[in-house]
């Protein structure tokens, strides 16, 4: 069969009814969590783990992931939507992606150009999304096929590449990235061991030989996270809301944008392919890209249009590239895909090169739900933008306890055990303390994600050498992919002490 033949199977399972009504609903949700400061696309696809694993509990299995995993696509994306709007109105970013879309769209907002600033982020992610989705569509079955070529030793070298490259970008310091990375690693080793079948790190607890639920933890950290550091911290929100008059944007706003749109489209979706990368850089490279096309870069800063569409597009394009690694490589690029993976996962569906093959009614019907979700939102926002306008100003008294009501009947529904309630608010104290002093958490989902397959790859490929380490460089891929692992690690290193070699020679 043809990629187009794939592609319209993929149509076939994302046209059935409950596929689109999971599909509007996570687009839904994703805009209203993007629209929340605070909550976040990681948050919110956390959350909803539990609630899809109920809402899809009578459903066969390989039908049960594909609603479930366009269902948690759709908040991710949503998400990238939403962010822009308090970003816009309130110099509030939904997200980190959004933070880019405060210099400009704020200032727009101010000067009465709310409503043109929010339907051109519309727009811009909309046509982002589109040709992201078409860039995966081109590379799905490619890569899938070089990647149905790797040994064991090349997926442990991959799967490592994927964890610097989130440790090497996440957060203000690569070390406490790294210290979350080994401790998620040490997290994952915890349960039975997968091939001497010995209890490691269980202390006779026979609730502890399963391991820990991903799904409990992520769910602790993230959502629960949250809701500890708004009481504790106790956030809130004074910021004025910037007036929405005129919603459309007027033909020279439009002509402004067309080049800017493309060019953050093309950016975004190629800095999203590459593992770690994410949405939060491919939106600070489009807005530099930008004012250096610029013919008035000072104009930057003060409202200028191109800061917006730019941005928004980068940031919506990277979110559709993520999915590639994630869907042929079996690597999330990011927490959010972590998250996403860990769901694939519950289901007993394994991302990588085999998905397209033993699963294509999941693999298509995500790629296909994507084309119906983009169009969905660009439907919603546009019309509905002093809707979400309002949800801005939802009060976190009723906020708090809708997330923790959702969070402990969500985890205690799928795992049916008081020890994960336990785990889920000890991990929500964690959360907040290591968010707090700046620990990223993303490291740690991620290395959770991956640990028990770099494990089996790396004692997979030491069995067939017979114990001898050197079949991880031998291998020439192999070789490329550690090479480029200790690059990621070391060049922002260099980075950072060249910057601090050059600031000292300035103070002298």
């Amino acid at each position: 069969m043809s990629t187009l033949d794939f592609l319209f199977n993929g149509f076939a399972v994302a046209f059935q009814w409950q596929n689109i009504l999971f599909a509007f609903v996570g687009v839904l949700i994703g805009t209203a969590v993007g629209v929340l400061p605070g909550i976040g696309p990681m948050s919110g696809v956390a959350l909803l783990i539990p609630v899809t694993a109920t809402l899809t509990s009578g459903m066969p299995t390989e039908a049960a992931a594909a609603s479930s995993i366009i269902l948690l696509a759709g908040v991710y994306y949503g998400a990238m939507y939403g962010g822009s709007t308090t970003s816009i109105l309130l110099n509030t970013p939904g997200e980190s992606s959004s933070v880019v879309t405060t210099l400009d769209g704020y200032q727009m907002a101010k000067q009465g150009r709310a409503g043109a600033a929010l339907s051109i982020a519309a727009i811009g992610s909309f046509i982002a999304g589109i040709v992201s989705l078409i860039g995966l569509v081109l590379l799905a079955e490619p890569l899938s096929n070089v990647a149905l070529k790797f040994g064991p030793a090349e997926y442990f070298s991959l799967m490592l590449l994927g964890l610097c490259a989130v440790s090497g970008l996440a957060g203000k310091s690569m070390t406490k990235a790294l210290i979350m990375t080994v401790f998620g690693l040490l997290l994952a080793t915890i349960g039975i061991d997968a091939v001497s079948g010995i209890a490691r790190f269980t202390y006779d607890l026979p609730i502890l030989y399963s391991g820990l639920e991903f799904l409990t933890i992520a769910v602790g950290l993230f959502a629960l996270g949250e809701v500890f550091k708004t009481v504790l911290e106790r956030d809130k929100e004074d910021g004025a809301i910037a007036k929405i008059e005129r919603i459309l944007p007027t033909k020279q706003d439009l002509k402004d944008s067309a080049k800017p749109i493309v060019r953050g489209s093309l950016m975004g979706f190629f800095i999203g392919v590459l593992p770690g990368a994410g949405a939060t850089l491919a939106s600070f490279f489009s807005y530099v890209a930008e004012r250096k096309f610029s013919k008035h870069p000072e104009k930057f800063g003060k409202g200028a249009i191109e800061g917006v569409a730019g941005p928004e597009s980068a940031n919506n394009a990277a979110s559709g590239g993520a999915m590639i690694p994630l869907l042929t490589l079996g690597i999330p690029g990011s927490g959010t895909t972590a998250i996403l993976m860990g769901a694939l996962i519950m289901y007993n569906i394994q991302p990588g090169p085999l998905l397209f093959d033993d699963h294509p009614e999941v693999a298509w019907g995500l790629i296909a739900s994507m084309f119906i979700g983009n169009l969905m939102l660009l439907v919603l926002n546009m019309p509905l933008v002093k809707v979400f306008a309002k949800i801005i100003q939802t009060p976190k008294k009723y906020l708090l306890p809708i997330i923790i009501a959702i969070s402990f009947f969500g985890v205690y529904a799928v795992q049916y055990t008081t020890f994960d309630l336990y785990l889920l608010l000890a991990c929500g104290v964690l959360g907040y303390f290591l968010a707090k002093n700046d620990y990223p958490l993303a490291p740690l989902v991620l290395a959770l994600v991956l640990g028990p397959m770099i494990e089996n790859n790396m004692r997979r490929a030491l069995t067939i050498s017979n114990g001898d380490f050197s079949i991880f460089v031998s291998k020439p891929l192999s070789l490329v992919f550690i090479l480029a692992a200790v690059a990621w690690l070391v060049v922002p290193l260099i980075m950072k002490l060249k910057g601090r070699n050059v600031i000292i020679n300035d103070e002298e």
